[in-house]
């Protein structure tokens, strides 16, 4: 067959059906193969110098695409082939929405190569995360029941993301939401939405979050989520920088003592916000690392900042070992060594302060960060 040329090289990953090509030019589909390009429908939206991976909305509504042609009748025969260019990046995005299709279908691409994932932080990159661990770090995931094709919400997802209309995602659902931090007044400022404590009230209430943890300085009274029936916890520590390890014992002490749902947030809820949400992914889910932070970034854009990485990286094996431990003990005996580590930790009344780190790579700023988010979501009202 003529068309056979085209798939010289090309990936097969449901045989005699579905390919992945790249290729140089675009081709014309014929009676046995029918090709299709997503290179300028799903593109990843940089705050700074980051790149990838598309958030879960983009791997949600390709996978429905490519279902819908694998199932259409006018199909049935016919080869189905994933095109991409040769652009690095358009083919980085490629890879990943079609490679996480395959691993949420139980087949597996290996791509130990191709365009490597960066953070969104200023200078060079300290840290490169390659499409392989991001599929990982999906497919970890999905074992773990954190996404579910069947149940999820796609429109929920886009609309509370945008900033006007709350700025959170959900990494473990039912356990972890990270959220942009809240203001003293709901309302515009330079045409960026800010929003007070009690515009989350009804999304938290509704969703069974009971426990608030703030690790940016103090903008809003605590006493506005205490009044309303929150646990608050304050657990500061520089922006751009890592916590200390009394800040991290603590944060996992407080998501392992709550019945509920946690929301976390610093200033922008991506990089001290994804930090910690980390540890406990590592010390509970045994992720490693690298998938931890492609899943939290998969979930939340833009989450893991400059030296957080490596912090991340640093900190695996000690929360694995962790982890172990309080698995391997009797419920009551692990609770009570936890809490005997912790005993001054109080709802509102904890607060603790670190300096930076001499030396510590200032890579970003996520005020800054928070403007460039703001500006990708235009304003449209308040929260919802």
């Amino acid at each position: 067959m003529a068309d056979d040329i085209e798939l010289i090289g090309a990936c097969e990953l449901i045989k005699d059906r579905l390919y992945f090509a790249t290729l140089r030019s675009k081709p014309k589909s014929t009676a046995n193969t029918h090709y299709f390009c997503t290179d300028d429908e799903f593109i990843y939206e940089n705050f700074y110098a980051d790149f990838g991976p598309l958030n879960l909305a983009m791997l949600y509504r390709y996978s429905c695409k490519l279902n819908k042609k694998l199932k259409s009748f006018t199909l049935t025969r016919k080869r189905i082939v994933h095109y991409t260019s040769f652009d690095q990046r358009k083919r980085a995005n490629a890879a990943v929405l079609i490679a996480a299709y395959a691993v949420s279908i139980a087949f597996y691409l290996p791509l130990s190569a191709g365009k490597e994932v960066r953070d969104a932080s200023f200078g060079n990159c300290t840290y490169n995360l390659t499409i392989l661990d991001c599929l990982q770090g999906i497919r970890k995931a999905l074992q773990h029941g954190f996404f579910d094709f069947e149940t999820f919400d796609v429109d929920e997802y886009e609309h509370y993301e945008r900033v006007e209309n709350g700025d959170f995602n959900w990494i473990v659902p039912g356990k972890f939401l990270a959220f942009s931090g809240p203001h003293p007044k709901s309302k515009i400022e330079n045409g960026y939405p800010l929003h007070a404590p009690e515009a989350y009230f009804p999304y938290f209430r509704k969703h069974n979050i009971t426990t608030v943890v703030r690790l940016n300085k103090k903008i809003y009274d605590a006493k506005r989520f205490t009044d309303a029936g929150f646990d608050h916890y304050d657990l500061f520590f520089v922006d751009g920088s890592t916590p200390n390890d009394v800040i991290t014992r603590r944060f996992l002490h407080i998501c392992e003592s709550t019945d509920g749902a946690v929301a976390v947030h610093c200033k922008a809820g991506l990089g001290r916000t994804g930090t910690l949400i980390g540890c406990y992914l590592m010390k509970h889910y045994h992720f490693t690392a690298a998938e931890t932070i492609a899943w939290i970034r998969v979930c939340r854009p833009g989450s893991i900042i400059g030296p957080q990485q490596l912090f991340l990286e640093e900190r695996q094996a000690a929360m694995w070992m962790q982890g172990d431990m309080q698995r391997s003990q009797p419920r009551g005996v692990s609770h009570l060594i936890s809490s005997m580590d912790d005993l001054t930790l109080r709802p509102t009344h904890t607060s603790i302060t670190t300096s930076s780190p001499a030396g510590i790579l200032r890579s970003h700023s996520t005020d800054r960060l928070q403007e460039v988010r703001a500006a990708h979501n235009p304003a449209l009202g308040p929260v919802h």
